[in-house]
């Protein structure tokens, strides 16, 4: 759980506040899925046109991709917070004084997730736009 001297190295409360930021940003994106899936189905119901429907199902499906990896992430993160949760427990008195190794490609992996997150969306509100 500590870190080596070769890695990179940060403190106990450095993750737990990224983990608390990247929690409330799946939720954020958990409910804007909602949101769109809501505009999706407003585009099916004005629209019967082949083009149209083929859109709504490859949208459908990334949204529902894009749960999947919202779920992944989540559970993630969740489990790193209990392993560190589980460290503090057990060494109350140096919690402050210990680095941890960098959780970097879960960053990473959320870094990518945002950006294809948002490539995703700029891609449905052109969809969108053109059906409506």
């Amino acid at each position: 759980m500590a870190a080596s001297n070769s890695e990179k190295y940060v403190y106990l409360s450095d993750l737990h506040y990224e983990h608390n930021l990247w929690r409330n940003e799946l939720a954020f994106y958990k409910e804007e899925v909602e949101i769109l899936e809501g505009r999706l189905k407003e585009i099916v119901s004005k629209n019967t046109n082949h083009e149209a429907v083929a859109g709504v199902e490859s949208f459908q499906n990334r949204f529902d991709l894009q749960r999947e990896h919202l779920s992944e992430l989540k559970h993630r993160i969740k489990k790193h917070e209990a392993h560190l949760v589980d460290y503090a427990e057990s060494h109350p008195i140096a919690i402050d004084h210990v680095h941890f190794t960098d959780h970097t490609r879960l960053r990473e992996d959320m870094e990518r997730f945002v950006e294809l997150y948002q490539e995703m969306k700029r891609e449905f509100n052109r969809f969108a736009v053109k059906w409506m």
